[in-house]
């Protein structure tokens, strides 16, 4: 086995603080019976892979490419656990989500020339929406999807109604994107394959799914806003 070198391995351990802050934030927010010790497990893989692939030309910081690679060691690590509520899903979902457009928004970035302040607050704004909107539809996937018990929880009749109509809405927004963004959208919030997964099914590295996924986000979350409440 090739021995890592010493740049990698100071990457690795001068991070491993941020391992254990990940873990504990999302062993609170997704309250599955997985341990902190089980999530930084998962994330110190992600932090050599992270140290590993590290490129400074992009202009990204470390600890941010760092944190990226981290927190999604340990959403994958979560969801092969099995046998999970759907609501944990739910929640691992809209954090891939929202990890996946930094990502997609971090590598164009790279490749831009600097932002005036003006473009870079309009960047931010639409940043912060996409990730309301990306959680918005995965809620109501998820929502439309469970029974009239779910998690431990007794839904009435309104509102399991409730839920399926704002799926139906939802998706009839959905449906009106081109072909490979509703495709993506469809895979990953409705048929709950991973972003990963959505993307190689219609043919897309994990590059280009990322930037699609966040494309396709922005188009729903413009066309979202148009409905009447």
């Amino acid at each position: 086995m090739t021995r890592d070198s010493d740049e990698v391995l100071a990457r690795f351990h001068g991070e491993l603080d941020l391992v254990q802050i990940l873990a504990r934030q999302l062993a609170r927010r997704i309250a599955a019976p997985v341990t902190v010790d089980d999530l930084a497990s998962f994330g110190q893989e992600g932090l050599l892979l992270a140290a590993r692939t590290f490129d400074a030309s992009r202009g990204v910081p470390f600890r941010r490419w760092a944190n990226l690679r981290i927190r999604g060691a340990m959403i994958d690590g979560v969801r092969q656990w099995g046998g999970l509520p759907r609501r944990v899903y739910h929640e691992l979902r809209a954090l891939e989500a929202g990890d996946r457009m930094l990502a997609a928004y971090d590598e164009e970035d790279a490749a831009s020339p600097a932002r005036t302040p003006e473009q870079a607050d309009a960047r931010l704004h639409a940043y912060l929406t996409g990730i309301a909107t990306a959680i918005t539809v995965g809620k109501v996937a998820a929502d439309s999807a469970e029974s009239a018990e779910a998690d431990g929880f007794t839904r009435s009749p309104e509102e399991i109604a409730g839920a399926r109509e704002a799926a139906r809405r939802v998706r009839a927004v959905v449906e009106t994107l081109p072909e490979r963004e509703r495709a993506l959208i469809e895979r990953h919030y409705f048929g709950d394959e991973t972003i990963d997964a959505a993307a190689a099914a219609i043919g897309l590295s994990k590059s280009w799914g990322s930037r699609l996924h966040a494309r396709a986000i922005e188009s729903l979350a413009r066309e979202l806003r148009k409905l009447p409440p």
